[in-house]
């Protein structure tokens, strides 16, 4: 599609009728497009496990995250209730020298490596399926599409595209890197791995690469390199269910046009229903790729189950 940098208001409205998905799976549907990902597609990823060598794709949760707090966004504060020297000390109230340690967190869900819920984005007032924003998601929460919806059905075949690789310098793309569609086709045709109906896919642009060795920076909220708005045609032609990257916020930034904020999250949730995922670890994993040439693998990564949340932490498992 086309893009017009002095006019997001217009190809934003372009793109959400193009790529649109309101009422494909009926008026009460709260899981969007993880409605491709089905039992014969679980089916398929869990064949795909013949090493057994596992991989976590998550940041860690700690204070010493990327978060700055913007929007009230920070990182993990981890406090401790009951610890050994408690134990040691007061004996705690327990018979028989039992002792034990206790802790509690208090962070944003979306601090760390984590889903977008179908309740983050609204278009103009709409909530995905095109349903009233201000009906959706109240002081209360996600009154349809929390997130809890979605903890069953986060399983499957997982593809990593390491565009990073294929296209960057050194496994790393600059800041300011607008991944297109030809992007995507053209990692997936190198590294010899399909994309299709109900995959989970994670795009590794190696942005997380660089800051850790550099430095947090401004990678929570700055310049990264990203999914192209022009790739919206690709996200809803693949009919994948599910797509994460390495950076903070999924699509390159500074956005393409003048004068906007996230368009592609703008059409990509509200009006396509697409799951995403930022903040996701996948370096571990890529040497992997890298090393035997498989790029495809059995991947779990469900969200936690807060009822009414319009996001979760996650800990992504691949396995191959």
């Amino acid at each position: 599609m086309s893009l017009d940098r002095t006019d997001p208001e217009g190809s934003i409205a372009e793109a959400a009728k193009a790529y649109g998905n309101w009422g494909r799976w009926g008026e009460d549907d709260v899981l969007g497009t993880l409605n491709f990902l089905d039992e014969a597609k679980r089916r398929e990823g869990a064949g795909l496990i013949r090493r057994g060598v596992s991989f976590s794709l998550s940041q860690r949760f700690d204070m010493d995250g990327p978060q700055k707090g913007w929007r009230r966004r920070t990182n993990p504060v981890h406090t401790m209730l009951d610890t050994g020297t408690d134990a040691v000390l007061t004996g705690q109230g327990f018979p028989h020298g039992l002792g034990g340690a206790d802790d509690v967190i208090a962070m944003p869900l979306q601090c760390s490596t984590q889903w977008d819920g179908l309740g983050h984005i609204f278009d103009h007032g709409k909530a995905w399926n095109g349903r009233p924003a201000e009906k959706v998601v109240t002081s209360e929460g996600d009154l349809v599409t929390g997130i809890e919806h979605m903890a069953p059905h986060v399983a499957g075949r997982g593809v990593l595209l390491d565009v990073g690789r294929v296209v960057g310098e050194n496994g790393e793309l600059p800041d300011g890197f607008a991944i297109t569609a030809g992007h995507l086709t053209a990692t997936a045709d190198t590294q010899g791995v399909s994309v299709g109906r109900g995959d989970i896919v994670l795009v590794r642009t190696g942005q997380l690469t660089r800051v850790r060795r550099d430095g947090w920076g401004e990678y929570a909220g700055g310049p990264a390199p990203g999914l192209s708005f022009t790739a919206a045609g690709w996200l809803h032609g693949t009919e994948i269910a599910a797509i994460a990257t390495d950076t903070w916020g999924f699509e390159v930034r500074p956005n393409e046009f003048e004068h906007a904020f996230q368009p592609l999250h703008q059409v990509a949730i509200p009006n396509m229903g697409l799951l995403i995922g930022e903040m996701w670890d996948p370096d571990a994993l890529a040497e992997d790729c890298a090393a035997d040439g498989v790029y495809d693998f059995w991947l779990t990564a469900a969200p936690l189950p807060i009822t009414g949340a319009v996001g979760s932490p996650v800990n992504p498992i691949a396995v191959k």
